[in-house]
């Protein structure tokens, strides 16, 4: 049997051809089709189970329903939650995500916006990384709809999802001195992100609003290429020649967790001497005995904003006025465990 075409769709509404295209594509309020007219063919459309071909019908509108998600690391616990949400809140809306990780690797990450254009996607969710921003301007200067999430990259005028990532790690920093902790030592990756400088900052600011000196020996940089083994092992050598520590930051959740691996091996005892706090929470972390305090970011807000955002962008892509920036900073809340 052939399968119905538009054409058969409109005639069995009694409307043209294009009123049945305005109300597939989502544009008939655009277009001032009435209500009761688009109720009337899409019920058509359902009782007849028809399904529009999407390889003609992309061709058509230049649309192809795909946003293209760029993170650092899919694999990261957090950036798996967030996509996550977001793949769930585009499919209602009828879209699809496609997703990658840059590793932190800027020819990685220019490649696959390449790889993206390439696929036609209708917008872009980014965690950039410096060195991206000559690609998302012209992105940008295209009218691409582009939202920008957990970290941003100073001089761009683009749509994007903060959190107040100082506020806290001074948050996680001020609760440890309030417990009478002195010598708190950082735990950080090398990382040129602006959220990752920020959750020094606010180490920092906490130390100095509580007068207590900053000691470049409490604060290690890992390099984000280590491996799983490389990183437990420089973290098992940092508390072993710093046997002073008596609580410690982690910047990242997959540094807290080689954190505990390395504990575990010098088996060292976390209680009311060694205090532990996570820079975003992990399943591990209510699992672990005893519990690990984390600086929580707020999952469910970052991903409903950014598909908020996103959304918005998509629906005013075809109109000439400038577009209008959506810009918020959330916040972030201390679980003491």
């Amino acid at each position: 049997m052939k399968p119905l075409s538009i054409k058969d769709i409109a005639k069995k509404a009694n409307v043209s051809i294009t009123t049945v295209s305005f109300i597939l594509n989502g544009k008939a309020e655009k277009m001032r089709i009435s209500q009761d007219m688009i109720t009337k063919v899409e019920a058509i459309i359902k009782e007849v189970g028809f399904r529009p071909n999407q390889v003609a019908r992309s061709l058509r509108t230049g649309n192809t329903n795909t946003i293209g998600l760029i993170v650092e690391d899919i694999s990261n616990p957090f950036f798996a939650a967030i996509a996550r949400l977001i793949e769930d809140k585009a499919y209602k809306h009828g879209y699809k995500i496609i997703y990658s990780s840059t590793e932190n690797n800027l020819d990685k990450a220019k490649g696959l916006i390449r790889m993206f254009k390439s696929r036609q996607v209708d917008g872009y969710i980014i965690a950039p990384m410096a060195g991206m921003e000559e690609d998302i301007r012209e992105l940008l200067s295209a009218r691409t709809p582009v939202v920008v999430f957990d970290r941003h990259l100073p001089g761009l005028e683009v749509s994007s999802v903060l959190v107040d990532n100082i506020k806290g790690t001074y948050m996680a920093t001020d609760s440890l001195i309030v417990k009478g902790m002195k010598n708190i030592a950082f735990v950080t990756v090398d990382v040129e992100v602006e959220q990752i400088k920020d959750r020094y900052k606010g180490y920092e600011q906490a130390l100095k609003a509580n007068k207590i000196e900053i000691n470049p020996k409490l604060c290690k940089l890992i390099s984000f290429n280590n491996t799983a083994d490389e990183t437990t092992a420089e973290l098992t050598q940092f508390f072993t020649d710093n046997p002073e520590i008596d609580a410690v930051l982690f910047a990242t959740n997959y540094l807290a967790v080689r954190g505990l691996f390395s504990f575990r091996e010098m088996n060292k005892k976390l209680n009311g001497s060694f205090k532990v706090i996570a820079y975003d929470d992990h399943d591990i972390f209510k699992l672990h005995s005893p519990t690990i305090s984390a600086v929580d970011q707020p999952i469910e807000e970052i991903a409903e904003n950014v598909i908020n955002f996103v959304l918005k962008e998509l629906a005013s892509v075809d109109s000439f006025e400038k577009k209008e920036l959506n810009n918020v900073v959330l916040s972030s809340r201390l679980i003491e465990r």
